[in-house]
């Protein structure tokens, strides 16, 4: 069986297991403040949804405003070309074919070492992406307090379309590529954080979220 990201108490078993202050090498540099991503399919895994992989030119610089509406109220963030370019290029692309459209944050978790909200999976936690992967973009120092907004993946460099939320903070390996940062809202995932948790197998402190989140869309701006 093929190992999934989890995020669940037993953090030691995490999959994406780069050893700390292990960094993984940046994307080709091509001209006018750009890198080359490169996105490879996955017949094993196809597509959820309908979805083609981004162009492999990303921006390299500046930032950029994306709200996700969920049925809990709007979530505002802000996405950091320079540190993760292609991974904020992914996100883009599938906010443009509407792949977050009309989905379910099918995972949270609250414990005393993680307290995420998963999204990004289109059937379930952890199945359903948009059948290609790419490549980590970490240094080995991440961080991920309160707010932030960072890739989930299956392992190394098998990121997607899986993202998680730090609603409190996450005690984790820094393995996952940090996205950027929650601006407004972080007062819709304490809301939800506070409706509590349908447990998972063996977990108290993992599961469905008790109050359904739904992502009625994901777009540009505030």
């Amino acid at each position: 069986m093929r190992k999934r990201w989890s995020v669940g108490v037993v953090v030691a078993a995490m999959l994406a297991a780069l050893p700390v202050g292990a960094a993984q090498a940046a994307p080709e540099t091509v001209s006018g403040g750009s890198v080359r991503c490169t996105f490879t399919p996955t017949p094993e895994d196809p597509a959820a949804k309908p979805v083609r992989p981004p162009r492999s030119k990303a921006k390299a610089r500046g930032t950029v405003t994306v709200t996700i509406s969920t049925n809990h109220g709007k979530i505002v963030m802000e996405l950091d070309r320079a540190n993760a370019p292609c991974a904020v290029h992914n996100f883009l692309s599938l906010t443009r074919q509407r792949f977050y459209n009309k989905t379910q944050c099918w995972r949270l978790t609250n414990s005393t070492r993680l307290g995420v909200l998963q999204c990004g999976d289109i059937w379930a936690a952890e199945k359903g992406g948009p059948g290609y992967k790419f490549d980590d973009e970490v240094t080995g120092k991440e961080t991920y307090p309160r707010g932030t907004v960072a890739m989930g993946n299956f392992g190394p460099n098998t990121n997607g379309s899986q993202f998680f939320i730090v609603h409190s903070f996450a005690n984790i390996k820094p393995a996952y590529t940090v996205l950027g940062k929650v601006t407004r809202g972080m007062a819709v995932l304490d809301k939800i954080v506070a409706g509590g948790i349908i447990p998972g197998p063996g977990n108290p402190l993992d599961g469905l979220p008790k109050l359904p989140v739904h992502i009625q869309r994901v777009r540009y701006g505030h």
